[in-house]
């Protein structure tokens, strides 16, 4: 909540408000992609946080994750990434299955949504959630990453792997992923 008498807070609400009424009140794609960009940008500073919380906006992104167009995807994955930082938000999103849905973005033919995804990955391990983010699938996905010809993949993709697993689930991945194709790009299977 913001503080009693602070115009700035207030006007802040205000204004995240209209945006999700926006969002939710035009069939517009172009205003509903700006208004998410915009959301997961104002998601990227702490003090707007607790407003976004308030307006449910975590939902707003784990909603947008199964859309068709890119750009709602990768603007919500984007969005999510910032609010994953949160305790509070990540609790949200691990309640929500928000571990399958950022999973699946893994497989986006834009590198910017595969970035986020992986970084939103990072701030959701837990000790209760880093069974299912390190599952053989997601490693063996990140293997593939680490080969990637961008640098920025490549380098996130190792940093996962050292941050997140064990050496023994890399191991076990690396050993599963012998004799299997290994080209960059092969999507994660659909649970």
């Amino acid at each position: 909540m913001w503080k009693k008498g602070s115009s700035e807070g207030s006007d802040r609400f205000e204004y995240l408000q209209t945006l999700v009424t926006e969002f939710q009140d035009t069939d517009s794609d172009e205003a509903k992609e700006q208004v998410l960009a915009n959301l997961a940008n104002f998601a990227y500073d702490p003090k707007n946080i607790e407003y976004l919380k308030e307006l449910q906006v975590t939902d707003l992104f784990l909603d947008m994750l199964t859309e068709e167009t890119d750009n709602f995807v990768e603007f919500a994955m984007g969005g999510l990434c910032n609010l994953s930082m949160d305790p509070e938000c990540r609790h949200l999103i691990l309640e929500s299955r928000g571990i399958s849905l950022v999973t699946n973005c893994l497989s986006s033919r834009r590198e910017e949504t595969v970035l986020s995804a992986i970084t939103t990955l990072m701030n959701l391990t837990t000790p209760s959630s880093r069974s299912e983010i390190t599952d053989p699938a997601v490693l063996q996905c990140m293997l593939r990453f680490s080969l990637s010809e961008s640098p920025r993949l490549r380098s996130l993709a190792a940093v996962f792997l050292q941050d997140c697993c064990t050496q023994e689930q890399v191991a076990r991945a690396e050993q599963q992923m012998q004799g299997q194709q290994t080209a960059v790009g092969i999507p994660l299977p659909k649970s």
